[in-house]
């Protein structure tokens, strides 16, 4: 009987901190066992070919997993290299020891970048990780060119046995003997092999060995049928063992991009990330250098239904040398480019203790960035070569782009600016910034913008008309977020973007400003009687500069705007600070109201207020506002008409 030897202090209170915290799902246990049984086969494998030993195999190395429900154990046997006493003790007997990171840190710097030396376990708690779901854990193992066998076993309360055993080959077989079932955990489901086909898929599948399992299937079997008779309608079916190989092994991240067919792609992109539609761009690339990492991502040709939603999870799938690590590791993709789906498999990121959560290094960020810069590159080659491509991404996606702009105070416009696109009242297309000023009057200080809620409704906007007679291309926004981009932007290429519905547009000659001045200076009268008579609702009353067909509009100083005011009051908590542009209303002094107007004020000064009034309303509603009083202001309509008519 073999004595049994306790943990040591520290090793017995990390085991425990570790079965009840450092993992956050059991199941990776069968990830972290797998793992580890791929590191001794590459030990092996890189021994056999340093030594150029002939007697090992390389073709037959494989992980073998087995189900006894009988003893509800599970079994991950190996042909790697083993261990003997020494090791058992050193590696299992002292927890956080890892053998394959003493390995890995004895190998000369061009062994280390050796393909063979491919050690996915650096950490040494990876097998404690198997107490998480068993109660006790037997450890058969034989070191290769060894005539001796051991057996460790635990039960991870009061310490751990070693003694001689016998076993034919080397390697190491694991027999984990399962939990009893709580309420909260059922142990029996690592006794199903479909479940364990699951979790190799997910975590295993691409390590370079071939992990196999014995599975149930069904086979159909013909009974035997005398000669004339006919074989039954039904077919009859027995279960049968077979083995199987569970995982794929070569990411296909990992194969040459010219071997790899646009279906193969489409596939792999449908199957790993849940989407009915094609990607509408694959990006696959391989980084050599401080940092080695190989990406595959996709931009999805149609936005997920929850895209814009709270519970929409960004990030990139991470591998460590194939190995799955995590789902949606956020740090790996800025927000801007959150539509981005895929995955990085690096074998230089340094993870944590229990290989799921990255730590802020500076390798993460050095992937981060070079990944940020490989999709800015892809989008802009998209746009300069495959503008229909790039116009029903900008579709899907572009609304993140300028929310790209926006956020965090404009720390990434000057990335993102070249992808932004438009709407053009020249061009009556989507156009980019470069392409407007490319195009520019001779002497055009501005980039001049209109907003509102849909293109036509832009159009027909009093003030556009007349930066169109101009000559002047206008680019009409219509998200929400268009405005504010643009102010954070602030200029593009030295020209400052214009709002033509606030400030001085300036877009008159000498003669025509001095006209309006005279006009304005004759009737200094008439507007201060409508402004008296609109008081607070407007800052100021005054000949416009902006209309030619239109009798009203309204303008606000330079800062915030109409259309900014809009967005603010349709927040969820609406506009807390009562933040509003200011109201300018101006009056078209050569249309036919500015002389009913002037009519009006010399015949009776006190009658132009219901006329104020009513065209202070118009222009709230050319605008978009809500009128203060409608059924006062249908009132007003119903009284001139009738006065009209006589």
């Amino acid at each position: 009987m073999a004595r049994k030897k306790q943990f040591k202090a520290e090793s017995k209170r990390l085991l425990d901190l570790m079965i009840n915290s450092i993992y956050t799902h059991k199941e990776i246990f069968l990830r972290e066992l797998i793992s580890n049984a791929s590191d001794a086969i590459d030990k092996l494998y890189y021994q056999s070919l340093s030594e150029n030993d002939s007697a090992v195999d390389r073709s037959a190395f494989k992980i073998h997993l087995d189900i006894d429900k009988e003893n509800r154990a599970l079994v991950i046997s190996d042909n790697g290299i083993g261990m003997d006493k020494e090791e058992l003790e050193e590696n299992l007997g002292t927890i956080a020891k890892s053998g394959s990171l003493a390995f890995k840190e004895g190998l000369s710097e061009e062994e280390k970048k050796d393909e063979a030396v491919d050690i996915i376990g650096q950490f040494g708690v990876g097998f404690y990780s198997a107490f998480m779901v068993a109660s006790r854990v037997e450890v058969l193992t034989k070191k290769y060119g060894s005539d001796t066998a051991y057996e460790w076993s635990s039960d991870a309360v009061d310490g751990y046995t070693i003694e001689e055993a016998q076993k034919d080959s080397c390697g190491t077989t694991i027999t984990l003997y399962l939990k009893d079932n709580t309420d909260d955990d059922n142990y029996d489901e690592y006794l199903q092999q479909y479940e364990i086909e699951r979790l190799v898929k997910k975590y295993s599948d691409y390590i370079r060995f071939p992990i196999e399992m014995m599975m149930e299937t069904q086979k159909r079997v013909d009974e035997e049928t005398a000669e004339g008779e006919e074989k039954p309608a039904e077919p009859k079916y027995e279960t049968v063992l077979e083995l199987k190989t569970l995982n794929s092994m070569i990411p296909l991240w990992k194969r040459n991009k010219s071997e790899i067919t646009k279906e193969e792609y489409n596939e792999f992109y449908q199957d790993k990330f849940n989407d009915f539609h094609e990607p509408q761009r694959v990006i696959h690339t391989s980084v050599e250098g401080a940092v080695s990492f190989s990406t595959l991502m996709f931009i999805p040709g149609k936005a997920p239904y929850n895209y814009y939603q709270q519970d929409y999870k960004k990030g990139l799938q991470l591998y460590s040398r194939g190995v799955f690590i995590m789902d949606n590791a956020e740090e790996l993709i800025p927000e801007h480019f959150r539509f981005v789906k895929g995955l990085v498999d690096s074998q230089d990121l340094s993870l944590n203790i229990s290989r799921e959560m990255l730590q802020h290094d500076r390798q993460l960020k050095v992937i981060a960035n070079r990944i940020e810069k490989k999709i800015k590159s892809e989008l802009l080659l998209m746009l300069r070569n495959e503008r229909e491509e790039y116009e029903k991404f900008w579709n899907n996606f572009g609304l993140q782009i300028k929310f790209g702009v926006y956020n965090d105070y404009g720390m990434h416009k000057d990335l993102l600016q070249d992808l932004l696109l438009f709407y053009s009242s020249k061009e009556e297309k989507l156009v980019t910034l470069d392409e407007y000023v490319a195009r520019m009057e001779e002497g055009q200080e501005f980039i001049y913008f209109m907003s509102g809620d849909k293109i036509e409704n832009i159009d027909q906007m009093p003030t556009v008309k007349k930066v169109k007679d101009k000559g002047y291309e206008i680019l009409y926004l219509t998200d929400n977020v268009d405005e504010f981009a643009l102010q954070v932007l602030g200029s593009f290429k030295d020209k400052k973007f214009k709002n033509i519905s606030q400030g001085d547009l300036n877009l008159d000659s000498e003669e025509e400003k001095k006209e309006l001045e005279k006009k304005a200076e004759e009737n200094k009268d008439l507007l201060g009687g409508i402004k008296e008579a609109l008081g607070e609702k407007v800052k100021e009353v005054k000949i416009s500069s902006r209309l030619v067909d239109d009798p009203v509009c309204l303008s606000s100083d330079d800062g915030m705007s109409f259309e900014m005011e809009k967005v603010l009051s349709a927040m969820p908590e609406g506009n807390p600070y009562g933040m509003k542009a200011s109201r300018i209303l101006e009056i078209n002094p050569n249309h036919e109201i500015f002389k009913a107007l002037q009519k009006v004020y010399a015949d009776d000064a006190n009658a132009v207020k219901d006329y104020a009034e009513l065209l202070y309303d118009q222009a709230l509603l050319i605008e978009g506002f809500p009128i203060e009083n409608p059924t006062e202001f249908a009132k007003k309509i119903c009284d001139f008409m009738v006065k009209a008519s006589k």
